[in-house]
């Protein structure tokens, strides 16, 4: 089919689908394939070709003053016959060349629409290439063509199959099916789209792809039965369609499968027939962007062959399409069409009553590929005719003129093309050479009357700035099951916020056990799932919380660790702090009860300076062991175990000194013992306890000057609290603070032993050396309890320690004496006191 014009752009469709090639001889010339079959499909595109031509030349704004023509050529589904074509178009060259007046044969044409399928493109392109003849198709859809390098001059209105492939996997996360089928066909279609996928999972760190795999439009019956059965044992409910032949698997009426198709067979009517709708409609699939084509029906019912019955290529074509859709013939009609009930077609039969998909212009999809594919050459002209000379892109800066224009010049063009459509859709080449990349997603919806139509639900785009966008409309959707509602197609469910993935040993990776994480660790990613074959994955690991943070009982966030230390708020901290207090106010009861008897025997008898010293040095013992309680500070670190020191050293000191009056005064009055007791004197008692305890203020002082006790955070107890204690510093410092305390216990001790059996009725030395005995004993219990005990445990065990001690110093050197003061003042007398009389045994 040709049409003369000042530039000529080529077309390529297939406009029969059965071909047949002549035998082969080495005694005649070679003979030009012929096609039979004829398809109205590829007649309609070619159709669509001459009148966007058309609208092309009667538009004064876009290449004014030019004029376009076109040479198109069938096909015929086949590599020789496209290939013949291909060259033909570029060489300007054709079998039979229609001669115009000049005797010029038709020239070369500087661009060309088409061809129709992949591996025709492939071929074709890798030739016309090497010369940068711009090729647009309107069909291919391998992404091999995507390789600039190996076709530099391609292009296409259609989309690749990765735009297929990225376009399926946003569909299947959006309605959140996660354990999918993946069939395909065993042809290069079919493997290309299966690599991408793979390709695709893996570059986004998915995995569990495994395929179906069937034979190019048949199946051997085994393999089939093969397919059938893994779908029907398979737990998915989604079953991803990337075959031409996808009949042959529909009609082993296979249900409660959802599916998921791409551009090759979801749009396809054929498949529309009431005995697949049972098993197909609700079907999910891609197909190529519609759009409306203003003028194109009323230009194609006037397709009709001329009166003159020529022999044209252009009039022959379409003789071919009024036969097949009127089923009659042109004279002279052979004999055999007539013995066949056949009738002689007039050229004049209504063309819009007729039951043919020329006319059907609801669904333009490929038509609107090519539509757009002229549109986008001509574009490309009329900017080559805009170049203004001096700003040129060729060498120079140079432009080309109307005489010289070469194919490889619009390609230049081509690259940067940006025009919208009447139907308003912008048509700009990415870096791949795509135009825009856009396909509709559609739906078989079930009428009530049992017929089907496509809805378009959706759409994605591609684009270099923001990568995929689907815009679904999931209200419009129909779907095949009795809930109409998306189908539930998981192997696992997602692991829940807390959980991590544990694969299943012998299963795919995207069919899992949920695991709880660890104390301490957390997830809180969840994600798509497996798919059949392959999976988004969840979290594989749980992610440990910062030191300071522990996990929620969930598992499911990082929450601040709980605080622990011995505090005033709690039973344990109130219960001791109570004791304390209560036995500072015995001590100070005590100090009273002594004070207002301090001329009473007993008290006098007790030498009264040192006792009211031991009062008040238990007082301050009491008191100090509210240090340990509360949020350890730096200052309470410091001053507990200084303050706790330096007060029992004063409270042992005080009983030492003591014990040493009581032993001297004994001595004192055996003969020679009378110098003796000037060194007893009470300057020489104030001096010894304030020199004994001055050293452990040194002693203390040290330790805080080289090694000072500091608060700290302590996480080894309890993974999930914090410990406040007070680090002690240096361990030597405080082993010596404790080593003179108790040096000092021993000395008392010895000495109260010595003098336990002095002639006296109230003998001190004896409730001396059982309050000592209390007091080591319970430090002595106190090394091991504080080592071995936790946390605010250890304090715990340091404060009992205190209360015990101070309790049994009061108890032990002051019950006594405030038994007989209060409860027996008989025996407050120094007759009864010293024992005169008493007999020792």
């Amino acid at each position: 089919m040709y049409k003369p014009g000042d530039f000529v752009l080529g077309g390529m469709f297939p406009i029969h689908n059965i071909p047949v090639f002549p035998e082969l001889s080495f005694t005649s010339q070679p003979q030009d394939p012929v096609c039979y079959g004829f398809d109205t499909d590829g007649f309609k595109w070619a159709q669509t070709m001459a009148f966007a031509i058309a609208e092309i030349n009667g538009n004064p704004s876009l290449l004014p003053n030019v004029t376009l023509g076109y040479g198109l050529y069938d096909t015929c589904y086949s590599l020789g016959v496209g290939f013949q074509a291909a060259l033909s178009l570029v060489s300007g060259s054709e079998g039979r060349s229609r001669l115009d007046e000049s005797c010029v044969g038709p020239p070369p044409v500087l661009g060309i629409v088409g061809p129709d399928t992949s591996r025709n493109t492939v071929a074709i392109s890798s030739v016309l290439g090497l010369y940068r003849v711009p090729m647009i198709s309107y069909w291919a859809l391998c992404s091999c063509l995507n390789d600039r390098n190996q076709h530099p001059s391609f292009f296409r209105t259609s989309i690749s199959n990765t735009i297929q492939v990225l376009a399926m996997l946003q569909i299947m996360r959006r309605l959140g099916w996660t354990w999918a089928g993946l069939l395909y066909s065993d042809d290069s279609y079919g493997r290309d789209v299966a690599q991408i996928f793979r390709s695709e999972l893996a570059r986004s760190g998915l995995g569990c792809l495994a395929y179906a795999q069937l034979m190019p439009w048949d199946s051997d019956p085994a393999q089939l039965r093969t397919i059938v059965s893994m779908m029907k044992a398979s737990t998915a409910r989604v079953v991803v369609v990337i075959v031409y032949g996808v009949h042959v698997v529909v009609k082993q009426k296979l249900t409660g499968v959802q599916w998921m198709a791409d551009v090759c067979w979801i749009p396809d009517p054929n498949l529309e027939a009431p005995h697949y709708m049972p098993y197909l409609r609700g079907s999910l699939g891609l197909a190529f962007r519609r759009g409306d084509i203003p003028g194109l029906r009323d230009f194609l019912l006037n397709t009709r062959p001329g009166n003159d019955l020529d022999n044209s290529h252009e009039n022959v074509i379409v003789r071919q399409f009024w036969e097949h859709t009127f089923q009659c013939k042109f004279a002279p009609l052979p004999s055999q069409w007539a013995d066949a009930g056949g009738r002689v077609c007039t050229g004049q039969e209504d063309l819009g009553t007729a039951q043919t998909s020329l006319l059907d212009v609801s669904e333009l999809r490929t038509v609107y590929n090519v539509y757009k594919a002229v549109y986008a050459l001509a574009h490309a002209l009329h900017d080559t005719m805009q170049c203004v000379p001096g700003r040129g892109p060729f060498a120079g800066h140079g432009c080309t003129s109307v005489q010289t224009v070469q194919p490889w010049q619009l390609v230049h063009y081509l690259e940067k093309i940006n025009f919208t459509t009447s139907f308003g859709d912008q048509v700009v080449f990415d870096g791949n050479s795509e135009a825009t990349p856009t396909c509709d997603v559609i739906n078989w919806v079930w009428l009530p009357d049992g017929s089907t139509k496509i809805n378009n639900v959706g759409v994605f785009k591609q684009s270099a700035s923001t990568g995929g966008e689907l815009f679904l409309d999931e209200d419009r959707i129909f779907w095949n099951f009795e809930t109409n509602k998306p189908p539930r197609s998981v192997c696992s469910e997602s692991c829940s916020p807390g959980t991590r993935v544990a694969r299943r040993k012998g299963e795919p990776v995207c069919c899992f056990d949920c695991i709880a994480c660890s104390e301490g660790e957390i997830s809180n990613e969840t994600g798509l799932n497996g798919l059949i074959f392959f999976s988004v994955l969840d979290s594989t690991e749980c992610t440990s919380c910062p030191e300071d943070f522990w996990s929620s009982p969930q598992r499911d966030r990082c929450v601040p660790k709980s605080m622990e230390f011995l505090s005033y708020h709690e039973a344990l901290g109130i219960s001791l702090t109570t004791i304390s207090l209560l036995g500072t106010l015995i001590c100070a009861v005590v100090m009273g009860i002594f004070l207002y008897h301090r001329d009473s025997p007993m008290v006098r008898a007790n030498n009264s300076e040192l006792s009211f010293q031991i009062l008040l040095s238990l007082k301050l013992c009491f008191l100090c062991s509210l240090l340990f309680i509360g949020h350890p500070r730096l200052w309470t670190c410091q001053l507990r175990h200084a303050a706790f020191g330096i007060s029992f050293v004063l409270c042992v000191s005080c009983i030492l000194v003591k014990t040493m009056v009581v032993l001297a005064v004994f001595k004192a009055s055996k003969p020679g013992g009378a110098d003796i007791r000037k060194w007893f004197g009470v300057m020489q008692q104030r001096g010894t306890v304030l020199a004994l305890t001055s050293i452990q203020a040194i002693i203390c002082a040290a330790w805080l000057i080289s090694s000072s006790p500091t608060p700290r955070k302590n996480t080894q107890y309890q993974s999930d609290k914090i410990v406040y204690e007070c680090e002690v510093g240096s361990t030597v410092g405080f082993a010596v603070l404790l080593g003179y305390i108790g040096l000092l216990a021993l000395l008392s001790v010895v000495l109260a032993f010595m003098a336990r059996n002095l002639p006296d009725n109230f003998n001190e030395a004896k409730l001396i050396t059982f309050s000592m005995l209390i007091f080591c004993a319970v430090w002595i219990a106190f090394i091991p309890a504080y080592i071995s005990s936790p946390g605010k445990y250890a304090d715990v065990v340091e404060v009992f320690a205190i209360l015990a001690s101070s309790f049994g110093l009061l108890v032990a050197l002051f019950g006594p004496k405030c038994y007989i003061i209060v409860l027996k003042p008989e025996k407050n007398t120094k007759k009864s006191i010293m024992g005169r009389g008493a007999t020792k045994t």
